[in-house]
C-alpha cells in the first residue's frame, strides 16, 4: 500500500518571494548527508522555494530508480555530488508553478523529469528544457521509468552503436530497464538481437513475454563463451556487429573476442562491480578492479575493432541537445517501458536493495499518490 503524503503547505515563515508572490513549501526529501553506504539515506522535511525564472516545479507521482542512484550513494559513482545530495535522476509528475519567462508548459500538465540528482523527492523545481509532455496513454510510473534508461539505449545503439537493418548485436542485462529498450530499439531498426541474461528464468520471461527466440538467448553462466557461439551460429555470423554492456567484468573478454571486423562495443556501465551490502566491499572492489578486462589499442589495430564508452551524465551539461535527443528516442523507442517492481515513496531503500540484487526485471519505481 502506497505511503499518505501531506500535502505541500507554507513554513513560517516563509522563504523570500521567487514566482509571482507565492511562498516557499515544504517537501520530503531522501537526503544523504554524505556518500559510503545506503544506510546513510535519510528521510527528511526541507523547504522548496518558488521555482525561479525558466523553472518550473512539479509535484512527483512517481520515481524511476537506477543503478547510478545507488553507485551514487556508495561513493563509486564519477559524478557523485560533493556533501550531502538528493540521489535520482528522472521523475514524473504534474506542473504546480511556473517561473518566469517559462512559456510552453502550463499548470496543471503532466511531465517527466530529467534531473541531475535530486529526483527522490515529492515535489521539485527544475529547468523547463528538462521536461517533456506524459504521452496521453501512459501512467505516471511509465512516465518516470523512461527517460534515463530510454536515452540510454538510443545513445548507446543507435548514436555510437550505429546499428542498423540487419546488424547483429548482443545486448547484456537484455531482461533490465535498458536492456529492454534496447531490444525495442533493435526492433524498430529492423536489427537482430542477442539478448543476455544472468539467469534462466530471465531467459525464459523473455520467451513468454517479450517472444524472443530461445535460440537468440544466452545465459551468463559458466558455459557462456559457448552460449554466444550457439547465438552466432543461429544467425550464421562469424561476429557481432555491436555489443551493448553494462555489465563489464567477466563477461566482457569472450563478447569483445567475438566482434566482427568494424564492430563496437559500446561500453556505459559496470554492475559487475556491485556488491549486495549497503556499503561497498574494499576486498571484493579490490578483486574486481585487479581481474578487470585490460586492451591493447595496438592490438585492436588489425582486428579492426572499437570501442566505445559512455556515461549519459555528460548530457545534462548540455540542456540545448536535450529535446531532440528525446524526440528521437521516442521515435526509436515509442511503446511505454515495463514496471517490473513498484514500491511507495517511504520504501526508497528497499526498492535500492532489490534492484541492487540483480532479481528484476524492467524498471523499479517509487510512487506517490496523485491527488
Amino acid at each position: 500500500m502506497l505511503g499518505c503524503m501531506p500535502p505541500l503547505r507554507p513554513p513560517a515563515p516563509s522563504n523570500p518571494d521567487r514566482s509571482h508572490g507565492a511562498p516557499a513549501r515544504y517537501r520530503r526529501i531522501w537526503r544523504i548527508q554524505s556518500a559510503g553506504s545506503l544506510a546513510n539515506l535519510k528521510l527528511v522535511t526541507d523547504s522548496l522555494s518558488p521555482p525561479g525564472p525558466g523553472e518550473v516545479q512539479v509535484r512527483i507521482h512517481a520515481i524511476g530508480l537506477n543503478f547510478a542512484d545507488i553507485f551514487a550513494c556508495q561513493g563509486l559513482y564519477s559524478a557523485t555530488p560533493k556533501g550531502p545530495f538528493v540521489p535520482g535522476l528522472e521523475a514524473a509528475g504534474t506542473i504546480v508553478s511556473v517561473g518566469v519567462g517559462v512559456t510552453n508548459r502550463h499548470i496543471g500538465e503532466r511531465v517527466m523529469v530529467l534531473t541531475r540528482f535530486g529526483g527522490y523527492a515529492d515535489a521539485m523545481n527544475v529547468p523547463e528544457a528538462t521536461l517533456w509532455p506524459v504521452p496521453s496513454d501512459w501512467s505516471f510510473a511509465q512516465a518516470a521509468a523512461y527517460p534515463v534508461q530510454a536515452l540510454t539505449a538510443w545513445y548507446g545503439i543507435e548514436r555510437l552503436g550505429n546499428a542498423r537493418k540487419d546488424s547483429l548485436v548482443l545486448v547484456q542485462s537484455a531482461a533490465g530497464g535498458v536492456g529492454l529498450h534496447a531490444l525495442q530499439a533493435l526492433h524498430s531498426l529492423e536489427a537482430k538481437p542477442v539478448a543476455v541474461v544472468g539467469t534462466e528464468s530471465k531467459r525464459q520471461w523473455l520467451i513468454a513475454e517479450r517472444g524472443l527466440a530461445p535460440e537468440t538467448i544466452v545465459v551468463r553462466d559458466t558455459q557462456y563463451p559457448a552460449n554466444l557461439d550457439a547465438a552466432l551460429r543461429h544467425y550464421q555470423a562469424s561476429g557481432f556487429d555491436v555489443v551493448f554492456d553494462a555489465v563489464y567484468g567477466d563477461a566482457f573478454q569472450p563478447a569483445f573476442d567475438r566482434l566482427a571486423p568494424e564492430g563496437r562495443y559500446v561500453l556505459f556501465g559496470a554492475a559487475d562491480f556491485m556488491g549486495s551490502g549497503a556499503r561497498p566491499n574494499p576486498l571484493r572492489l579490490l578483486s574486481s578492479w585487479l581481474r578487470r578486462p585490460k586492451l591493447d589499442p595496438l592490438a585492436m589495430i588489425p582486428l579492426n575493432r572499437g570501442l566505445l564508452a559512455f556515461n549519459l551524465i555528460w548530457l545534462w551539461e548540455q540542456s540545448a541537445r536535450l529535446p531532440e535527443s528525446m524526440r528521437a528516442t521516442l521515435a526509436l523507442i515509442p511503446s511505454p517501458p515495463h514496471i517490473g517492481a513498484r514500491f511507495a515513496f517511504e520504501q526508497a531503500i528497499e526498492a535500492m536493495k532489490l534492484l541492487q540484487s540483480g532479481q528484476t526485471t524492467g524498471k523499479v519505481v517509487l510512487e506517490l499518490p496523485v491527488e
